[in-house]
Formats: structure tokens, sequence, C-alpha cells
């Protein structure tokens, strides 16, 4: 029995139409069928009622650690209360994240593998890449966002820029000449950084680097000019009072962070935003059921006081919403990453 099947197709069940003027074979052969698939119906609704009647897993592309890591952590804790059955949480990095989503494609339309991901591998990595071992859209159904994260414009703690229209003035004097760093080619950051420079006219000169705790520490000893960095990535330097966060990506400030205005606040370009996301996504094809109390439970468990608590450690903004607006970021950012990369001619191929 195919189950997702039929549990989209039970509001045909039992409609098995005028009886066929080709006799009673026919007839009988038409009752037979639509009584098969009412029995598909019964099965598929019992067994989404009854989810999850078995442990659920939750693989991640991040390492053990890691701001994802530590929110899915609490998740499943939230999660394994709420539905009497153990929800566990399996890391499996690398490869661009393919190997976790990957995983979870092969996993089956039940529900019972949820893939933990942000936006580069639903809406960027596709315009990046001439051919995916996934298709976003095609293999994957958006059950739950999680949250949402904004980056800081980040300088060394020396700079002599006071805001962003220093930098950007700065930069338009001198062309190429200002460095900005990164985490990698095609990564959120370079293409958040190429948006930037379409938007205030600048160009200025890419420097990527291996790993996160390399790029920040060049941006805190002056190596590169400046760098887009979220509150996870780069508290500890601004405690320390190593870097200073000219402003922040979004519509409006973070309560975590009062003192920092936004990147149009701080004399740059008006509606200005990149942010990061992370969501739970399945197989195409789980069931409708089943989706519904996949988001239901996330969004219960992003909101309760202990993973809100967290969130605020890491500067990340819970974001408990329907499946269909999950669906709808998916479709902006992709859409927008996909001029971007385009007019860059940015690729990983």
């Amino acid at each position: 029995m195919n189950i997702p099947h039929a549990a989209h197709d039970c509001s045909l069940a039992g409609r098995a139409g005028p009886p066929s003027r080709n006799g009673p074979a026919r007839n009988a052969a038409r009752w037979l069928a639509a009584a098969a698939m009412a029995l598909g119906c019964a099965g598929a609704m019992a067994q989404s009622s009854a989810y999850p009647s078995h442990p659920v897993r939750m693989v991640l592309p991040y390492s053990v650690g890691s701001g994802p890591d530590a929110v899915a952590r609490m998740l499943g804790e939230q999660l394994t209360s709420a539905w009497k059955q153990p929800v566990i949480v399996e890391n499996k990095p690398g490869a661009n994240g393919w190997l976790a989503i990957g995983d979870v494609k092969r996993g089956g339309q039940d529900g019972y593998s949820l893939a933990i991901v942000d936006n580069t591998h639903m809406t960027l990595q596709p315009h990046l890449y001439r051919s995916l071992p996934f298709d976003p859209v095609r293999d994957f159904e958006p059950a739950a966002p999680i949250y949402h994260t904004h980056f800081f414009v980040v300088v060394s703690a020396g700079s002599p820029w006071k805001n962003v229209g220093d930098l950007v003035a700065a930069a338009r004097a001198q062309p190429d000449r200002l460095t900005y760093g990164t985490w990698g080619m095609g990564s959120v950051a370079h293409v958040g950084t190429t948006m930037f420079q379409d938007a205030t006219g600048t160009r200025m000169t890419h420097v990527p680097f291996k790993d996160l705790s390399q790029l920040y520490t060049a941006v805190a000893n002056g190596e590169v000019d400046w760098a887009f960095g979220t509150a996870a990535t780069v508290q500890n330097l601004y405690q320390a009072k190593r870097v200073k966060l000219l402003a922040l990506a979004a519509p409006a400030r973070l309560p975590s962070y009062p003192d920092v205005p936004t990147v149009a606040e701080a004399g740059g370009p008006k509606d200005f935003e990149l942010k990061t996301w992370v969501a739970a996504f399945v197989s195409k094809g789980t069931p409708a059921p089943v989706l519904k109390q996949l988001n239901e439970g996330i969004a219960a468990a992003v909101q309760s006081p202990a993973v809100l608590t967290r969130f605020e450690t890491f500067g990340f903004q819970a974001w408990p919403a329907s499946a269909a607006e999950l669906s709808q970021a998916r479709e902006a950012d992709s859409s927008r990453f996909a001029e971007v990369v385009k007019k860059a001619n940015i690729s990983l191929d």
C-alpha cells in the first residue's frame, strides 16, 4: 500500500461513478477498486492520526556544538516530551550538506525523518551548481520554520568607521581597495555582500576563509576590513571588545542589541536585509495530517521558554509559522538569489 498516494487521493474514495453499460463485471471491478482505495485511505488516516508511533529522526548537516545543533537538541527534548516518543538528533556534516539531505530524501514519506537545514541548502545551492543530488521543490516538503537570524556589519574595534555610511564612502573613494571576508565562495555572506555592493554602487575585494573562526579573527585583527556576521558567530569577540557592530541588516533593531542601528539608520541603503533561516523539511509525499502535526509540534516547541532562552543566547529569532509561509520564504529567497548569482556570475561547478 502506498500510503502517501492514498492520503492524497482520499477525496476520490467511495466515488465509483454511475453504473457501466458494459455489464455487471465492469461495475464490480469499479466498486472493488473504490473499496480498495477507501481501505487505503483508512490506513493512511489511521497511521497519520497515530503519528508519531515510533522514534523521529532530526538529521542535521551541522557539527555537534554548533548553533543549529544546540537548537535542534532543545527542540528534540520538547518534542519528545510532547509526543511521548524519542526525537533523535543525528549530525551528518560534510559534502555541502548533501549527506544529511540525501539521508532524509531516502528516509521515506512518513514524516519520521526530518531534514533540519537552512536557506543555503534550499534556496541558494540550486543556483550555484549545475547539478544537485536533490531538488528542493520536487523532493522536499516544507514542514515547519524554526528560526531566522540577521547579519551584522562587523569591523575591528580599531576601525576608523563609525557607521555604515563611513564604510560606503571609503569604498566609493577607493574601488576594489576595501576587503570583505566570508566563509567561502557562494556562501550567504558572499552573495549578501554582492547584494550590498549593488545597493551601494561600490566594488570591494572578496577574501574567502576556510572557517568562521579564521574569518572573524582576521576581522578583529584588521587583516580584512569588514564582514557580515551573526550574533552567534561574533558575540564573543564583540563582548571582548575586539570588534564593533556598525549595523544590523534587518528592518528593525534586535532587542538583545538595542544600541546597534539598522543598516538604513546607520547611513546605508534603505530596506537592505540579509538573514538566514533554519527549518524542517520532509520528503515530498508525506501525508498532510503528519505535516500538520509536525508543524504544530515544532511551532509550540520553538515558543517554549527553554528554547526561547537558547535563542536569545545565540541571537536567533523564533519563527513559529505555517508550512505555507515557509514555502513562500523558500520561493522568495530562491528568486532573489537566482538573480544575484546570475548577475555576479557566481558558480561552484
